[in-house]
């Protein structure tokens, strides 16, 4: 799975950088997606492997901290590029005359700079209410790379300070507001998409959006299993969900995106006939 995760997502990557068919704003988003998805993989699977084949278990306490913030930043980060492509797929549906003119190149280096940038920065303050904490009841953690909840599972500090932070920031701000203005989006486009005449207008506008809304639906499904079920859920469950969103959904992304859409298919029979030639 790691490395499938690397190479679909890679290749992906490549043809967008350099087949020109796919020099527009659906798969420039879609290329920043990719390195979500590689950076995510690489930074909790490869220090998984790497125990696995040494043995050796242990992480520094600084080390543990990156990971945990880098591991957050991305996935708060992936929300927010699938949100600005949804909006994308709104102008190109409901404005489809007027997309070339409002997602010109510079609109969207400037959204996916906004996304990577406000991922980041939204989760400082709960990593550095982690760092700070100076009582733990164990040093092992239950999980396969240092997660958030699972440090703060082993913590005998005072978490009220930041439980009202996961609650208003991590929950409402980076969570909920970005799926909500994921969906909202797709209200104007399935209106739109009713209002078309025929049959097959009607299924190559859905087809156009099938792809996002997929992915957008997985990855919301298991963040939801992963942080909001009940505490009383078996917490082998929940890591379950973890390594799932951690492995499988990037690995899926790929599949998704080249399966289902006939672009990144014929640039990568293009990409094949230039290597023979």
């Amino acid at each position: 799975m790691y490395v499938f995760t690397l190479g679909g997502n890679l290749t992906i990557l490549l043809l967008v950088c350099l087949d020109y068919h796919l020099h527009t704003p659906m798969y420039f988003f879609l290329a920043n997606l990719s390195i979500v998805d590689m950076s995510s993989t690489f930074t909790t699977l490869h220090g998984t492997l790497i125990n696995f084949i040494i043995g050796d278990k242990t992480i520094h306490f600084m080390a543990c901290m990156m990971q945990m913030y880098i591991f957050a930043g991305l996935t708060c980060n992936e929300l927010l590029i699938l949100m600005v492509m949804s909006y994308d797929r709104y102008v190109a549906i409901c404005n489809p005359l007027r997309y070339h003119s409002v997602m010109t190149s510079g609109v969207c280096a400037l959204l996916a700079s906004c996304c990577w940038v406000l991922g980041f920065l939204l989760i400082i303050p709960p990593v550095v209410i982690v760092s700070g904490f100076t009582c733990y009841t164990s040093n092992r953690i239950d999980h396969f790379f240092c997660e958030m909840a699972s440090l703060v599972r082993l913590t005998c500090s005072d978490t009220s300070i930041l439980e009202i932070l996961i609650l208003t920031e991590g929950l409402i701000v980076s969570t909920l507001l970005p799926f909500i203005l994921t969906f909202i989006p797709y209200g104007f486009i399935f209106s739109t998409i009713i209002k078309i005449p025929n049959s097959t207008g009607r299924l190559k506008a859905f087809y156009t959006c099938s792809s996002h809304l997929t992915v957008v639906t997985i990855l919301y499904v298991i963040l939801t299993c992963q942080y909001i079920l009940p505490t009383k859920v078996n917490t082998a469950d929940k890591k379950f969900f973890s390594l799932f969103n951690a492995a499988a959904v990037p690995m899926l992304n790929p599949l998704i995106y080249s399966l289902k859409n006939k672009d990144v298919k014929l640039a990568l029979r293009r990409s094949f006939v230039r290597s023979r030639i």
